[in-house]
C-alpha cells in the first residue's frame, strides 16, 4: 500500500477546500452571474498549459499574479467566504503571508503558504458556485478532470507544471502558485477543483464535511496509483466524490435544498 505523510498533509487541506466554503454571491455581484463561468474550470488547466508551452514566461507573470491575488483571496475568505468568517480574522492573512516569506523553506513556511492557497480557493469556489449554474459547474467539475488526466497521463502536463512551480515573482518573493510540503506537491488547480465542489455543496445544503471525509478516502485510494505512475491529476478525486454524491442523491430521491443565502444572492 501507498502512503505518504507528507502528500496526505496537501490531501487535508485539499478536503478543507470541501468543507469550508459558505454559500452564495453578494448582491452587488448578482448581475454577473453567466453560464459561461462554468467554463473556468477546464479552461484553467487547458489555456495555461497551452500558454506556457507557447510562451514560458507565462508562468512568471501567474507567479506574480498568485503573489498579490493568493492573499487578499484568503483574507476575503477569512472575513467572509468561508463558514464562521469573522471580519476581524482576515488580517491572519498578512500574518499568513509573513510566516511563508519568512520561512519559504521550511514546513511552518509551507504550511502558511498552503493555508493562503486554500484561503484565496475557498473564496473562489463559493463565488464561481454563486455564479454560475449549479449543473454546469458539475459538467465543468467533470470536464475539468478529464482535461487533467488526459494531459497528466498523456506527460503533456509535467513540462509546463514544472515550468511553473519554478517561477518566481522575485528574488526572495515567496511562490503562492503551487504548494508543497516535503517532496510531495499539488497544483493550485487542484484545490480550485475541490474549493468548487464544497461551494456547489454549500449552494445546495449538502454536507461539506462527509464529504471532505470521502475526499480523503478516495484520494488514499486514487494515490495507490503512485506504485506505477510518478505524477497524478488530484482534481480527480473530487470530480469522483461529486459524482458519487449525485448518484446517491438520485438513488435516494434526496431533493436539493438551497440554503437561504443561495436564494437571495
Amino acid at each position: 500500500m501507498w502512503f505518504g505523510p507528507d502528500n496526505f498533509v496537501l490531501t487535508a487541506a485539499q478536503a478543507l477546500c470541501v468543507a469550508l466554503p459558505a454559500a452564495g454571491l453578494p448582491a452587488a455581484l448578482a448581475r454577473l452571474r453567466s453560464r459561461g463561468w462554468a467554463l473556468v474550470l477546464p479552461l484553467s488547466i487547458a489555456v495555461v498549459v497551452a500558454a506556457i508551452n507557447v510562451l514560458p514566461r507565462t508562468a512568471d507573470v501567474l507567479a506574480w499574479t498568485a503573489l498579490v491575488l493568493v492573499p487578499v483571496g484568503c483574507a476575503l475568505a477569512l472575513g467572509w467566504a468561508m463558514r464562521g468568517a469573522r471580519a476581524w480574522l482576515a488580517p491572519l492573512a498578512a500574518v499568513l503571508l509573513a510566516v511563508a516569506w519568512a520561512d519559504q523553506d521550511g514546513r511552518p513556511g509551507r504550511l502558511a503558504a498552503t493555508a493562503l492557497i486554500v484561503g484565496s480557493c475557498v473564496t473562489l469556489g463559493r463565488l464561481l458556485a454563486g455564479a454560475a449554474p449549479a449543473s454546469l459547474l458539475k459538467v465543468g467539475l467533470g470536464a475539468m478532470a478529464i482535461v487533467d488526466a488526459v494531459l497528466v497521463f498523456g506527460e503533456e502536463l509535467q513540462g509546463p507544471n514544472a515550468v511553473l512551480v519554478a517561477a518566481e515573482p522575485g528574488p526572495g518573493l515567496p511562490r503562492l502558485q503551487s504548494a508543497s510540503f516535503g517532496d510531495a506537491g499539488m497544483g493550485y488547480g487542484d484545490f480550485f477543483a475541490a474549493a468548487v465542489l464544497g461551494g456547489l455543496l454549500a449552494l445546495e445544503g449538502r454536507r461539506q464535511a462527509l464529504a471532505a471525509v470521502a475526499l480523503l478516502v478516495v484520494s488514499l485510494a486514487w494515490d495507490q496509483l503512485f506504485l506505477i505512475y510518478d505524477v497524478l491529476p488530484a482534481t480527480v478525486p473530487p470530480a469522483i466524490v461529486l459524482l458519487a454524491g449525485e448518484a446517491l442523491r438520485r438513488l435516494r430521491g434526496t431533493p436539493r435544498r438551497p440554503t437561504p443565502a443561495a436564494r437571495g444572492g
